[in-house]
């Protein structure tokens, strides 16, 4: 998965930075595998994923025409004054988004403090994907804290080490970031941009 994000990230290392959505929906597709490992807690994240997350990135994937890139999708859903619907290639991006900043802050949070805290995931989990907002935190820390993986549990189900997982968590966090922070830009360089970023 880290490899597959950097490969991502790297079309965008350049003076005149693009994405083609097809490669953006390969990636999803792989890295949605990933929050399985999480533990009890995560299942409701998981979830979201296989109900909203992977649905929101096949449509962006059919939203798209085959040479399409994420500039070209937006700029056209929005002279067409589609891009507010529902529906739109645009709106299932920022879905998508929200998601890879949620992946980012719980590797955030293990190379800072060693081990996932129960606090740092359900306030990910309410505040990007808003899928359990009826359970407040002092539920969640009761019912699922026993359920947090371990570090060590954690390197065991992926089949890594120390060194090795430090290495693929850090190179995961720093390639998400050129991508959320571009597709930020292509929102807020628009007109529509940020009311689309505020919807939900």
């Amino acid at each position: 998965m880290a490899d597959c994000i950097k490969e991502v990230a790297d079309c965008l290392n350049s003076p005149n930075p693009s994405l083609e959505v097809h490669r953006l929906v390969h990636y999803c597709r792989i890295g949605s595998t990933f929050v399985g490992y999480l533990g009890l807690p995560f299942k409701f994240a998981q979830m979201e994923f296989l109900s909203k997350y992977l649905s929101k990135v096949n449509d962006l994937d059919k939203g798209a025409r085959p040479d399409d890139t994420l500039e070209t999708l937006i700029d056209r859903e929005i002279q067409q004054n589609l891009a507010k619907k529902h529906y739109s290639s645009s709106r299932s991006l920022i879905r998508v988004k929200r998601s890879i900043v949620m992946l980012t802050v719980m590797f955030e949070q293990m190379l800072t403090k060693g081990e996932l805290n129960c606090g740092c995931g359900f306030k990910v989990i309410r505040e990007v994907l808003c899928c359990i907002p009826w359970m407040g935190y002092q539920n969640c820390r009761l019912c699922f804290a026993p359920a947090l993986p371990t570090r060590a549990k954690l390197m065991k189900k992926l089949h890594e080490n120390e060194v090795s997982m430090t290495a693929k968590m850090k190179s995961f966090v720093d390639s998400s970031a050129v991508i959320v922070n571009y597709i930020d830009s292509l929102f807020h360089s628009r007109e529509l941009g940020q009311q689309l970023l505020e919807l939900i």
